[in-house]
Formats: structure tokens, C-alpha cells, sequence
């Protein structure tokens, strides 16, 4: 017995594919059977298991858990729920490692598994090693047992115990038919102030606008509700609840570097000179507005496991990506969990005069173009970023490549890197004003076409 994956699959932090087409029930028996035996190879027997509210995910979870079992391991099955709270259960279950099946924020006929060994992410050569060892059959037997573990109210409890009362706010909460409607009531029901739920109901077809909270379109019906309201802000999550998006009293998006830095004044207060860590996507405004109120500020590479990781390593209390994936290990796990950073944020302005509009508006405010993303094959993308990289150490260029490349230039930055999880090239630019913004697109365009690639025409519109 041997189970060949679909490679397209097999992705730097998660597996993911389309349901009936890349990906099958029997995957996700490989998946359990193959993930089981290194468990169990680790010395471990328990692996908590949870699932998203896409239609395939129940079918997925029940082959995944025939894979598990097979393999030796009991299965500590905590139901439907979004991602954070399955790795709340690892941590509180004290379990050795987790799959949460989920798609995340893509299309509905999308589905995959975010994995855990441990309590550490299991991703990029962890991942391709899952796949190696399914293709050869190399797994432990055994017969493990499932047990019903529901940890709502206790992972709920614990995300209220970091909730600090201020005044009164009004909040508006998005949960876009996705998974964190099964959590959403247990603590926004506690909380003080008036609170308004949209689009509660988990739905796999996401009825009412598709669930990714950094796409501007997807905040109009919380922006409506916030207006109506007249709320203090309003929060958004995506699919399966680890990533976060804002938008203040007056319904203006606050993207995720605008909301770090407000993150990271407050948890400098109580760690001054901590280190804190934000993607290559992010503006030169995070990591500025870091240093000026004594912190440390890191760039590192896109990727919420690789973040993960570099944080553990440097023992940084809090990390974050423009796309919302935001992680706070002062009083927390250091994992994304997008309701708790929503608590977090509610803290903040719960106890400032200002409101959450007014520290927008207290923040600098560059020109940038929204991330731009254009096709390119996965077996050419990463030699374009590497064909660019060359010619910029020829021409003496300053930039960095720890994640693709980031020019720096008099008028701002510019940012070229291939995606790890799409065939596209991933650019962005940032400068103080819309003249400077034009010459950095310009750079950007030359420096592709000199390498025989093309900017769309359409690329660099808009503002953030």
C-alpha cells in the first residue's frame, strides 16, 4: 500500500487543492496515516483533529481520522471550528500534534489541512517528506481510538481572560459564513458595549461575499453595518479565522501593517526594546513607528509558518503580515488567531481617548499601490526574482532579499517576490508622495522588462 499525491498540492505551508480534482478522501487518509506515523515515530499518540465549514471538509475529516487511526493514533476530534481553536486544543489537550482541514480563504471548491507537530507548524521540508513517505507506504499500524473532545468553552474563556475593560464601544464583527460563527457568540456576548454579528452562520458557499477580509470589496457590508450602527469600528475574518481585517468609525480600512503598528506601541509598553517582526510586504511605517516607540523591528519572509518559526527563535511577543496574519506570544501562544487579535485591538481603544480613526489619522501616511499580483509559471517565477536580484547587485542597488527582493531608493521602496503558493510574481511599491510612487513603478517596470517580463498596464492603480 503506497498513495501518491497530486504535487500541485504540496505547498510551502499547508497542503491545498481543489476538492474532486487535486484533492480526494484519499489523500486525506494518507495525510492522517502518514502524519499519525511520524507522530508516533516521535514517541507521541494523540493528534487533535478540527474542520472548517466548507461542504468537503466533514467527508475529508472522517478519511483523515481512518488515516490516523490506522496509523496508531487516537484522535482527539474537537468538530467543526477555525483554525486558532484546533491549535488552542493542541496546547490545551496537551495533544502531539494537529490537522485542521481547511481551504482558508479560497474559492469554495478549494479544501486542504494545516498541520502541527507538536505545538510547532509542520511545513515546507516537513511537507514534502509527508509526501515522499505516503509514496513509498511507509507506515506505522495500529488501532487508535476517536474521542469527541468540544474545547469552545474553555478555548472561549481563555480568550476573554485577556480582556481589558475601557469604555463602552460599539463593534460591528464579519465573520463571512465561515468558521469562527461556531465561536464568535461564547465571547462577544461577554464583552461590554453593543455588538453586532454579521453573516454568523457557517455556509461553505459563503453566500454573502467570499471570506478574505484583504480584499476591500469583501469589507462593504461591514463598512454598511458600521455606518448604520454608528460603531466604534468594525472586524472581519476570513475562512477559517487567522487572519484579520479592520476598519475604523468612519468604515476606512485599516490594512494589517496600519493595525501592527498600534500592536506594537501597546505590547512595547509592558516589553520595551522587544523585537518585533513583520513581513517584507509591510510598510516602512511599521517598522519606523517599532523603533520609535523602542522596539525592535525585523523583517522577515512572507509566510505565516516561517514567521512563526523565526519568532520562537528570537523570542519576539508579537509578529504580523500585511495579509493579516497577526501573532501575539506575550500573554498569549504565539499562534494567528484572528478573534483574539480582534479582543486586542478592542483593548486598545477601549482604553485611549482617541478613537480608532483618530490613531489612523495620527499615522504617517505614504502612497502605496495594493499588492500586485501577476501570473507567472511556477517553474520560471522564482528565476525572474533571481534574474532581477543580479541585475541590481550589478547596478549597486540597495535592497533586501530576504524574501524576493526590496529595493530601497530616495522616493520609498519597491518589492518583487514570487509567491509561495500561486504561479505569480508579487510586487508592491511605497514612497512619500504620488510623484515618487510613479518613478518606483517605473524602476519596477524597467527592472522586469529587462528581464523580459511584463507589468500589466492595469498594475498600480489605487492607493492603500
Amino acid at each position: 500500500m503506497s498513495h501518491k499525491f497530486d504535487p500541485s498540492i504540496l505547498r510551502e505551508y499547508d497542503i491545498r487543492g481543489i476538492v474532486g480534482g487535486t484533492v480526494h478522501a484519499a489523500d486525506a487518509r494518507a495525510i492522517g496515516r502518514t502524519l499519525g506515523t511520524l507522530v508516533r515515530r516521535k514517541g507521541g499518540k494523540r493528534v487533535a483533529l478540527g474542520y472548517d465549514g466548507r461542504l468537503s471538509s466533514p467527508e475529508l475529516a472522517a478519511a483523515c481520522i481512518e488515516g490516523l487511526t490506522a496509523a496508531g493514533i487516537d484522535v482527539l476530534d474537537i468538530g467543526l471550528a477555525a483554525t486558532p481553536m484546533l491549535y488552542f486544543a493542541v496546547y490545551h489537550l496537551e495533544a502531539d500534534g494537529g490537522i485542521q482541514i481547511t481551504g482558508s480563504h479560497n474559492p469554495p471548491d478549494y479544501n486542504g489541512f494545516k498541520m502541527m507537530m507538536g505545538k510547532k507548524s509542520f511545513f515546507g521540508a516537513d511537507i514534502q517528506t509527508l509526501g515522499a513517505m505516503a509514496g513509498k507506504g511507509d507506515w506505522e499500524t495500529g488501532q487508535g481510538k476517536v474521542e469527541k473532545r468540544p474545547v469552545l468553552a474553555d478555548y472561549a474563556a481563555r480568550l476573554l481572560r485577556d480582556v481589558k475593560p475601557g469604555k463602552k464601544l460599539k463593534v460591528a464583527w464579519d465573520t463571512g459564513n465561515g468558521a469562527v460563527g461556531v465561536s464568535i457568540r461564547s465571547v462577544v456576548d461577554k464583552l461590554e458595549g453593543e455588538h453586532f454579528v454579521l453573516n454568523e452562520k457557517v455556509d461553505g458557499t459563503f453566500p454573502s461575499h467570499h471570506p478574505d477580509p484583504t480584499v476591500p470589496k469583501n469589507l462593504e457590508q461591514l463598512i454598511a453595518e458600521v455606518k448604520k450602527q454608528g460603531c466604534d469600528l468594525g472586524i472581519a475574518f476570513d475562512g477559517d479565522g487567522d487572519r484579520i481585517g479592520a476598519v475604523d468609525g468612519q468604515g476606512r480600512i485599516l490594512w494589517g501593517d496600519q493595525l501592527l503598528v498600534l500592536w506594537s506601541r501597546d505590547v512595547l509598553k509592558t516589553n520595551p526594546g522587544a523585537t518585533i517582526i513583520a513581513d517584507v510586504k509591510a510598510s516602512q511605517v511599521l517598522f519606523d513607528e517599532i523603533a520609535k516607540a523602542g522596539g525592535k523591528p525585523m523583517m522577515f519572509k512572507t509566510g505565516h509558518s516561517l514567521i512563526k518559526s523565526k519568532m520562537a527563535e528570537v523570542g519576539a511577543p508579537l509578529a504580523g503580515e500585511m495579509s493579516g496574519h497577526v501573532f501575539f506570544a506575550d500573554t498569549f501562544y504565539g499562534f494567528d488567531d484572528a478573534l483574539y487579535c480582534g479582543l486586542r485591538l478592542l483593548n486598545i481603544v477601549a482604553n485611549s481617548k482617541e478613537s480608532l480613526a483618530d490613531m489612523r489619522d495620527g499615522l504617517p501616511q505614504p502612497v502605496n499601490t495594493p499588492e500586485l499580483r501577476f501570473d507567472c509559471p511556477d517553474d520560471e517565477k522564482f528565476g525572474v526574482v533571481e534574474k532581477v536580484k543580479a541585475r541590481l547587485q550589478k547596478d549597486g542597488a540597495k535592497f533586501s532579499d530576504i524574501d524576493g527582493v526590496r529595493v530601497s531608493t530616495k522616493d520609498g521602496w519597491w518589492l518583487l517576490r514570487a509567491s509561495n503558493t500561486q504561479p505569480v510574481l508579487v510586487a508592491r511599491c511605497e514612497a512619500a508622495d504620488d510623484a515618487g510612487l510613479e518613478r518606483l513603478m517605473a524602476d519596477l517596470k524597467a527592472a522586469l522588462a529587462a528581464c523580459g517580463v511584463e507589468l500589466p498596464d492595469d498594475a498600480g492603480s489605487g492607493h492603500h
